[in-house]
C-alpha cells in the first residue's frame, strides 16, 4: 500500500459530508485495503469499517490531532455538518485556535494516520480493539440507597481464537482503596493497578479460551465510596449497545446532559453541555446508544450542586 495515495483518499473523504456521505463511491481502493472493506459491503458496513479503523488509528494520535481527524472525517458525532468549513470551524472553537489551525492540524492528522495504516511509522497499531468486541453494555447506577451501586453487564464476543481475558478500566474520583468490586458471574478479577492518578485496570479472565465469534457474558458489581454526578463509558473496544439506566429517587439532579460520543476531556467541562434530557416520575434516567466509537464518551451527567464528576 502506498502512503502517499492513502493520504490523497483521506483528503478526498473529508470533503462534504465526510463519513455521513455517498462513502462507497469516496472510499478508494488504498482505503478499502486499509481498513479491510470487502466488495460485497453495503454503504452503512464501509462507513462502519472506515469510522472504526481511523478512530482506531487516531487513538494513537496527540489529543489535538485526534479531535482534529475525528471531526474532519464527521466520525465525532456532534462535528456531523454537512460541509468540511462547517467541521473545521466546530472544532476550532473545541480547541480554542482559529480555523487554519486546524486545517493545518487535519493535514498533519492524515499524514500521520496514512503513516500508521501502512505500517511506515515506528508506533505499533496492534490494538485490543482486534481481539474482542461488545455487543452489550448495560449500566445501572443507583444513587438513592445507603451506599451507591453501580451493576455492569457485558455481553462480549471473541475476534480472535484463544480469547481469555478481557481488559477493562474504571476511572475514580479517590483511590483504589474506596472501591468494592465484585464478579457476580462470567470470570475471576485480575487488579492491574493504577494506569494513571484517577483510572484503575483491571481484568476478567474468563472461565475457558474462546474461539473467534463465540460470546460470553459477565456482571461486575461497582460499590465507591464516593462519587462524580456523571456516568459515562469510554469504550477501548468497538461495542454495539450501551444501555444505560440511573435511579436518583427522590434526590433529583437540576439538570441531567447526555453525552453522545463527547470528547473524553467534555465530561469534566463544566461548560460543555450536550443534549438535554429528563428524568422520569420516578426519579430514572434511561439512555441508550448505539455503535459506539472506542475513544469516544457516552453517558450522562448532571447538575447536583457539587463540582465532582464520575466517569468510567
Amino acid at each position: 500500500m502506498e502512503r502517499a495515495e492513502l493520504v490523497q483518499e483521506l483528503k478526498t473523504l473529508r470533503k462534504g459530508r465526510g463519513l455521513q456521505g455517498k462513502v462507497e463511491e469516496r472510499v478508494g481502493p488504498f482505503l478499502r485495503s486499509a481498513c479491510s472493506v470487502s466488495e460485497d459491503d453495503g454503504l452503512m458496513a464501509i462507513r462502519a469499517k472506515v469510522a472504526g479503523r481511523l478512530s482506531e488509528l487516531a487513538a494513537h494520535l496527540p489529543e489535538d490531532l485526534r479531535l482534529a481527524a475525528l471531526a474532519a472525517f464527521a466520525i465525532a458525532a456532534e462535528a456531523h455538518q454537512p460541509l468540511y468549513q462547517d467541521r473545521v470551524r466546530w472544532a476550532a472553537r473545541r480547541v480554542d485556535r482559529d480555523p487554519r489551525t486546524v486545517r493545518r492540524r487535519v493535514d498533519e492528522a492524515i499524514d500521520l494516520l496514512a503513516e500508521l495504516a501502512t505500517g511506515s511509522s515506528r508506533v505499533s497499531t496492534a490494538a485490543p480493539e482486534s481481539s474482542w468486541h461488545t455487543t452489550l453494555l448495560a449500566v445501572a447506577m443507583v444513587l438513592d440507597q445507603p451506599q451507591p451501586s453501580v451493576l455492569e453487564q457485558r455481553r462480549v464476543v471473541a475476534d480472535q481464537d484463544g480469547l481469555s481475558s478481557l481488559d477493562l478500566a474504571v476511572s475514580l474520583p479517590s483511590g483504589r482503596d474506596d472501591l468494592e468490586v465484585t464478579v457476580l458471574y462470567g470470570g475471576t478479577l485480575v487488579d492491574r493497578g493504577m494506569e494513571a492518578t484517577d483510572r484503575w485496570g483491571y481484568g476478567i479472565e474468563l472461565p475457558r479460551p474462546l474461539a473467534r465469534g463465540e460470546s460470553c457474558e459477565v456482571a461486575i458489581l461497582f460499590r465507591p465510596a464516593t462519587l462524580r454526578p456523571c456516568m459515562v463509558s469510554v469504550p477501548r473496544h468497538p461495542c454495539d449497545q450501551f444501555d444505560l439506566r440511573v435511579r436518583f429517587g427522590a434526590d433529583r439532579p437540576r439538570e441531567v446532559w447526555a453525552l453522545d460520543g463527547a470528547f473524553q476531556r467534555d465530561v469534566s467541562d463544566s461548560g460543555y453541555r450536550g443534549r438535554r434530557h429528563e428524568v422520569d416520575e420516578a426519579g430514572e434516567l434511561h439512555l441508550t446508544f448505539h455503535h459506539l466509537t472506542p475513544g469516544m464518551a457516552y453517558g450522562a451527567r448532571w447538575t447536583t450542586g457539587r463540582p465532582e464528576e464520575n466517569s468510567r
